[in-house]
């Protein structure tokens, strides 16, 4: 990658509200291709709100949006703007996978179609192909043996590597995770927390909204310390979690290494 080549995914004054309840107010973030960026911060900061404007899941009411350096064209202002081009929202979307706090996937699926199915009829690849690579990113993730049972059968760490394993046979542009190990228990969190550091080793681009400060600092090249909608401190990880400047962070770093 050049100098010149643009980030995949930059967040320009982003501001987002929910009627008068103002979420974001005035983000910028960027994460160049290969980069893992990690949001962190208590809980209504706006980081999955964040998250979710860039996969275009939420309207913003004022900033810009550029994937890959072509901004996300607008129609309206406010509280009514909305993307203009559907096929432009499509497309982004495509190239922006998105894992799921909650997994997502489909109860009347095997754990196979699941993984197939976008690719199928959204990108309308060929079934032999996408199955093949579906069963390869199944055993990827370490759950290449249960590619015929149903979600209800696994566990939440297999679900959530099911649903990472779903999110790359998109073969995306960069991964968007929402919280992707709060909804499990310890053991099974370290599951899907290896699975993830595996993704950053690769060089996959990322944006992680996540509680788990170990995994952000050993993962991340730039962390985002999101409060009150407003980004408090950034930087890389040994300088926000080794060197906290502002009184805020420190406070939550403090809360957190002591939960």
């Amino acid at each position: 990658m050049t100098a010149n080549t643009p980030p995949v995914i930059q967040i320009k004054n982003l501001h987002k509200a929910y009627g008068s309840l103002e979420v974001l107010k005035g983000v910028d973030i960027a994460a160049k291709r290969g980069d893992v960026v990690s949001l962190i911060g208590s809980s209504g900061s706006g980081k999955s709100t964040l998250l979710r404007c860039c996969n275009l899941l939420e309207d913003s009411q004022q900033g810009d949006i550029l994937f890959e350096g072509e901004p996300i064209t607008w129609r309206g202002k406010g509280l009514d703007r909305h993307p203009a081009d559907k096929a432009q929202v499509l497309r982004i979307r495509t190239n922006l996978s998105m894992v799921f706090q909650q997994f997502n996937l489909w109860a009347h699926m095997t754990i196979l179609q699941n993984v197939m199915e976008a690719p199928v009829t959204v990108l309308g690849q060929d079934r032999a192909v996408v199955e093949k690579r579906a069963r390869d990113l199944l055993a990827k993730v370490g759950i290449g043996d249960k590619c015929d049972a149903f979600p209800a059968m696994l566990s939440g760490g297999q679900q959530q590597r099911a649903a990472i394993a779903r999110a790359l046979a998109m073969e995306p542009k960069a991964l968007l995770f929402d919280e992707p190990t709060s909804a499990l228990d310890p053991e099974l969190e370290q599951e899907v927390v290896k699975v993830i550091k595996d993704l950053a080793n690769e060089g996959r681009t990322m944006i992680l909204v996540t509680h788990d400060m170990r995994l952000a600092g050993d993962v991340s090249d730039h962390v985002v310390f999101l409060h009150l909608g407003k980004i408090e401190e950034q930087g890389p990880p040994s300088e926000v979690f080794g060197n906290p400047k502002t009184e805020r962070l420190q406070q939550f770093l403090s809360a957190t290494v002591s939960a």
